[in-house]
Formats: C-alpha cells, sequence, structure tokens
C-alpha cells in the first residue's frame, strides 16, 4: 500500500527563521517559508526535493521569520499559498509582493479543513501577536503530523486537533530563567511569557504529556530563541519532565532539537 507522505524535515527552525518540509520524493508541502529562497532551494536539495516538487506553501501568520522567503519564491515558483484572510492581508501590506499573482492566494479558516492532493490540512488557532495566527495538521492515509509554534499558550482545541500525531514539530522557545535574567527589554520579556507569545521549555513540555498516544513515533522541538535557550537545555527540560511519566519510558519516541540554520534530521514515517 502506497503511502502519501512520509518525510519530515526542519530546512530551519527558530527566532531567525522558519521553514518545515512535509512531503515524499515527488511532492511535498512547505509550512512557513522564513528564510531566503537560496537557503530553501539548499535545503530541500540536500534532502532531494526541489522547489517544483512543492504543491503548496501553508503559512501559520505574517511575522517575518515565518514569510520572508515568500515573495522570491513566489516570483520564481507560481506555488499555491494557504493562509487566513487576515494573514494574507498582513502580508501584502507588508508590500515585499511586488510582481506575485495575488490569485496564488487561498483564504482558509481556522477549523475548517481542506485538501493539498491527497493530504489533508487542518489550519488550528493559536495564541500569539499577529493577525488570525495559525497550526497546522496534516494527514494522509494514516499517518498523521502536527506542526505547532508559535504560540504563548496551548488550549484544549490544540490538543485535541494535535493529538493521535505520528510526529510533531512543536515550540520550545525559551527557558523562563534565562529569559527573565536576560538582556531584553522588560516589555519583550513581558510579550514573549505572556499568552500571546511562545511557549517555554517546561510549557512544551507539559503540553507533549497531553499530546502523548501510543502512535507518537517523533518529536521535534523547534523555534529556539537564540538569546534565551539552548538545545542541549530544551532537550535535557523536556526529556526529564517527560520521564517522570511511567507512559514514555514504555514507548521508543525519537526526541530531537531543530536547527536554526541548517536541516534537521529527516524524519521517515
Amino acid at each position: 500500500e502506497r503511502r502519501v507522505f512520509v518525510k519530515v524535515c526542519a530546512i530551519a527552525s527558530g527566532s531567525s527563521g522558519n521553514c518545515i518540509y512535509v512531503g515524499t520524493k515527488e511532492s511535498g508541502i512547505l509550512v512557513d517559508v522564513g528564510i531566503s529562497k537560496k537557503r530553501i532551494c539548499e535545503g530541500l536539495e540536500r534532502e532531494g526535493f526541489n522547489l517544483e516538487c512543492i504543491k503548496a506553501i501553508l503559512i501559520t501568520h505574517e511575522h517575518i521569520d515565518h514569510v520572508s522567503g515568500l515573495g522570491p519564491i513566489l516570483r520564481k515558483v507560481p506555488i499555491p499559498v494557504y493562509a487566513t484572510r487576515e494573514t494574507i492581508d498582513a502580508i501584502w501590506k507588508k508590500g515585499n509582493m511586488a510582481h506575485v499573482d495575488e490569485d496564488l492566494f487561498h483564504a482558509i479558516v481556522p477549523e475548517q479543513p481542506f485538501q493539498v492532493a491527497d493530504i489533508q490540512v487542518m489550519p488550528v488557532p493559536i495564541s500569539h501577536d499577529a493577525a488570525n495566527p495559525v497550526c497546522y495538521t496534516l494527514q494522509g492515509d494514516n499517518q498523521k503530523i502536527g506542526i505547532a509554534t508559535d504560540t504563548g499558550c496551548y488550549t484544549a482545541d490544540m490538543v485535541e486537533y494535535l493529538r493521535e500525531c505520528n510526529a510533531l514539530l512543536l515550540e520550545a522557545n525559551h527557558d523562563i530563567n534565562l529569559l527573565q535574567v536576560g538582556k531584553y527589554p522588560y516589555s519583550l520579556k513581558m510579550r514573549i511569557l505572556g499568552e500571546k507569545g511562545h511557549l517555554s521549555n517546561d510549557a512544551s513540555a507539559r503540553f507533549l504529556q497531553e499530546l502523548w498516544s501510543p502512535k507518537l513515533q517523533h518529536i521535534v522541538l523547534g523555534h529556539l530563541s537564540e538569546e534565551n535557550n539552548f538545545p542541549e537545555l530544551a532537550y535535557n527540560t523536556v526529556t526529564f519532565e517527560l520521564e517522570q511519566n511511567a507512559f514514555w519510558s514504555k514507548q521508543d519516541i525519537e526526541l530531537l532539537v531543530a536547527h536554526r540554520r541548517s536541516p534537521s534530521k529527516l524524519i521517515t514515517i
């Protein structure tokens, strides 16, 4: 039986830029394009993919670390783009869409699924200081992948939609203590710590406990802050919290931390 999509790769994930590939060798989807077109193409080619095999770009929200590569890519290859209406409007207001066809943009509605080829995509509302942000699950055959970053808290709806995934990429943005003693201005610290900010390592671990299911095989921690986190710290914090629960020790789950500026390990489901 042929599976629709089996590979996940974080081409980049961090506060400086985000781009995630989900798909097969033949066709795939990009979730966010917040790095340069050159880096996206290099990341795809490193894993044997290319821009021509991308069937859709899903945008979570309009912040620059999620959309900076969008204009250059669309000027090269006319790929359909899916985002909420408010996100699309905010992207166009930024003014870097010269010579891009507006008809490439398709407005989606949170909690209303849509199809991209053989993949069902579910946009799920998140809590972030953006126009109308979402995270996504992507489902085909018996495989389900969840990608959720840039949310100051997790909700019951997020838990419901992201449960039963085979692979999850979740935000572990900051260590609370590092953030509090760091050099960021007070107002920015409060924004990050707030309900429309970002998930801490500890919150990410609690979220994962809610999302556990026997189907879960791979967890990738993403969108780490360069100033207020370290890969080892995120990994160790989440691992320690999860190991307090007996069910984790009985299941072989791969836990990775996504790289900021280079493609992370290619996950095959």
